[in-house]
Order: structure tokens, then C-alpha cells, then sequence
């Protein structure tokens, strides 16, 4: 039997997930509002990095399509709601994709269907939010239609862990919602968690995500203290690593970017501060620490300069690696970011060098590109290399003999004027 799925929100999330259930044989319509996305895909071409041209033209010859009409909602078995929840100026969770998708789905919904939000959320949101509205009076959950939510697990860069082999939790509303959204990611993704219900699929997002920014917090910290006192954080990394049990790694940054880190974690605390009316501390003062270390790096490379007789203000600066991570072009809540702010602000003339991003504006201002990553850094100051591409692991030696002073903020480069973080 052919299943009907709608996949509503095709980016790095959405069009993954479409990929995989087109090659197990669901029949994938992909819906975005986008019209410039929607053109691409159908023409071939992808937006993310996952995913390249070729996987997009095996993904059409099995069948899937891409539209900005949400009235293909009316002629499917499942829809699966993969739109972004990011924070809004105040810092509180954003749902206006998700409702408004819901209100699409509720639009021109059909008896049966199987409803699946992926977007991360706050506890509570499947039940509270998009089960009244897809009820709208005159439906009921487990009956006329059936709802669950799976918490989207993708790591973008990471060919490892794909979406067809990376678990996947479940959890319904109801038991036969929960059996039907089961069914469906059994079709290609190798194992499938049943949770106890919605609520405990949505915390378990959190969770994952809450543990590494606090960790991340940790050795943050750590690493500030670290060099106050003269200790070398990275070797204090290296030895601890060594421990075969009890202790699981984590590096200190320029700062925390990217889709989940930055963001859910605050869900979280919004969620317990909402119902509970008390501060989840451990998410606060992560996020105190993390958001205080592109000033922290900002710091650290005003001192580099002055060991050099140098000001920040006048002297050229180039930042190395301005994405989230390394590897990828994604640049959502880059460190690169705030740290470029306050270098600017500082009075540096700042430029950077990144294979994967051909132009970077910030605040309103365009950042001059180098092309050349010897000719750039010989041509500076200083650089501060946030993220390890693999170009610039493949350059060590250029990186290590630079007339530039360096600030490594990945603790992976060495050289007579290169200084870890």
C-alpha cells in the first residue's frame, strides 16, 4: 500500500526527512511558502548542505514534488510539520510557523489523517496548541484524526548519524496516534522509541540539548579559568578523555550557535518558568557563560595585540570560519556574529575568509571577503579562527607561519604566533 505524506517545511530538517521517506516509497509532497525553494527543488537544486543536486534529482525520479499550495493537504495520509521555532525579541518561543502551519493543516484536513509536529518545542505545545486547533470543535483527537510529535534529531555536516539511523522517539496522544506515527517512520528510519506520550517526546528534545549547553557552559568556564591560571585547558581536555567511563568531552568555543543550542534550552526554562513560576537555573546561567564568550575572545585578542605593540583600533582583523560549525555554509546564531559586532565596535577593520560563505553582512554592514588564506592573514594584524574546516586543517602550516598574531578558538592549530584559546 502507497502511503501520502506531507512533509510542510522544507529545510534542514523537512527536506532530509522527505529525502529518506521518498526512498522507502511514500509518495512525498514537499510544502513551502517559499516560492524560490519550492522552484529550486522542483527544478533540481538544493538549499542546504545535506544535500546536494544529485540527491535532489533521485529524490524527483522517486516521485517527490515540492509546492507552496497547501491544499495537497487534502489528498494525503500523513503530514509531517518540520518549520523553524526560533525566539522572539524577548527571548520567549516563537510557534507563529507552527500555528500557522496547523491552521493550514486543519484547513484542509480529511477524516484519518496523521498529524506529526518535528519542531521543537516547549512540553505541552502538541496538546495545548495544535490539538484544539485541529479539532476545532467539531473533531476529535484519536478518532477523527490522530496527532503526535517526534523530535527531529538532524545534525547537519554529520555523515554518520543520518536521519535512517539515528533513533527516533515517538510519542501520540493517543496510543493509536502513536501506533500510526510508528508505522510511518518504521518505513526507513532503522529504529523507532515509542514514549509515553507527547509530553515526554518534547521534554527529551530539551533534554539532549539542555545537557550539551550546559556542558558546553562548563568547559567554557573552565577554559576562562584555565588561563587565568596558566594551565593549558587543552591538555586538561586530552588527559581527562582518557578516563574510560564517567566523563564525556566537550570543547570550549568563540560561543554556541546553530538551530538548537542557542534556542532550546529556553523553551525549557520558558516552559518551567511559565507553570512552576521559578527559574531553571542551570539554563540561565548556561546561558550567561555561552553568551559571554565572543566578548570573552573579543578580550583575549585585544591582549594579543597589545603583547605585539598593536591597538585593536586601526589594526586588521580576520576572522576564519564564519558559520555555526565547521564544514557546512550554515550560519544560523553563528558566534562569528556577536564577535564581529564587538570587534567593530572595538574600531578594528575587520574581514574574514570562509570557503562555505561568499558574502557576510553584519549589522548592516558587508564584511570584506579574503579569497587567499596566506595573502589574507599575512595581510593582517591578527585572525581569530572560530571554526576548523577542514581547509584550514589542511593549511597548518600556513596558519602555524603567519606573520599574524592568531587566536585559535578550536584548539587545533600550533605555530610560534598562534595562541590557543
Amino acid at each position: 500500500m502507497t502511503v501520502k505524506a506531507v512533509i510542510v517545511g522544507l529545510g534542514y530538517v523537512g527536506l532530509p526527512l522527505a529525502k529518506a521517506a521518498a526512498a522507502a516509497g511514500v509518495e512525498v509532497v514537499g510544502l513551502d511558502l517559499n516560492q524560490r525553494i519550492v522552484d529550486l527543488l522542483n527544478s533540481g537544486g538544493s538549499h542546504i548542505d545535506d544535500l546536494s543536486g544529485d540527491d535532489i534529482g533521485q529524490m524527483l525520479a522517486n516521485g517527490f514534488t515540492a509546492t507552496s499550495d497547501p491544499s495537497v493537504i487534502s489528498a494525503t495520509d500523513i503530514v509531517v510539520i518540520c518549520v523553524p521555532t526560533p525566539l522572539d525579541e524577548s527571548g520567549a518561543p516563537d510557534l507563529a510557523a507552527v500555528i500557522g502551519a496547523s491552521k493550514a493543516v486543519e484547513k484542509y484536513m480529511q477524516p484519518g489523517l496523521t498529524v506529526v509536529l518535528e519542531s521543537t518545542t516547549y512540553p505541552g505545545t502538541t496538546e495545548e496548541i495544535l490539538k484544539p486547533l485541529l479539532e476545532n470543535g467539531t473533531r476529535v483527537c484519536g478518532k477523527d484524526f490522530f496527532l503526535a510529535f517526534s523530535p527531529e534529531r538532524i545534525d547537519p555536516g554529520n555523515e554518520t548519524y543520518t536521519i535512517v539511523n539515528t533513533p527516533k522517539v515517538v510519542g501520540g496522544v493517543t496510543p493509536e496516534s502513536t501506533k500510526k506515527a510508528v508505522a510511518f517512520y518504521s518505513r526507513f528510519v532503522e529504529q523507532v522509541v515509542e514514549a509515553k506520550g507527547t509530553r515526554e517526546a518534547e521534554t527529551a528534545k530539551l533534554l539532549e540539548n539542555t545537557y550539551r549547553h550546559v556542558n558546553i557552559a562548563l568547559v567554557n568556564e573552565m577554559a576562562q579559568s584555565c588561563f587565568a591560571m596558566g594551565i593549558d585547558i587543552w591538555d586538561v581536555i586530552k588527559l581527562a578523555k582518557t578516563k574510560p567511563f564517567g566523563f564525556q568531552s566537550f570543547s570550549p568555543s568563540a560561543g554556541v550557535g546553530g538551530h538548537c543550542i542557542p534556542i532550546d534550552p529556553n523553551y525549557l526554562a520558558y516552559k518551567v518558568r511559565a507553570d512552576l513560576d521559578r527559574p531553571f537555573r542551570f539554563v540561565e546561567l548556561a546561558e550567561e557563560i555561552n553568551n559571554g564568550m565572543p566578548p570573552y575572545v573579543s578580550r583575549r585578542l585585544q591582549d594579543l595585540l597589545n603583547n605585539h605593540s598593536k591597538a585593536v583600533r586601526g589594526s586588521t582583523v580576520v576572522l576564519l570560519g564564519v558559520t555555526y560549525k565547521a564544514n557546512i555554509s550554515d550560519r544560523r546564531e553563528s558566534p562569528a556574529v556577536p564577535l564581529a559586532k564587538r570587534l567593530l565596535d572595538m574600531g578594528c577593520i575587520l574581514k574574514y575568509h570562509d570557503p562555505f560563505v561568499d558574502d557576510w553582512t553584519v549589522a548592516g554592514i558587508a564584511i570584506e571577503r579574503v579569497t587567499d588564506l596566506g595573502a589574507g592573514l599575512d595581510g593582517a594584524d591578527a585572525a581569530i579562527i572560530v571554526q576548523a574546516h577542514s581547509e584550514y586543517l589542511g593549511a597548518t602550516d600556513i596558519i602555524g607561519s603567519s606573520s599574524a598574531a592568531i587566536l585559535d578558538a578550536t584548539g587545533k592549530f600550533e605555530g610560534a604566533t598562534v595562541e590557543r584559546l
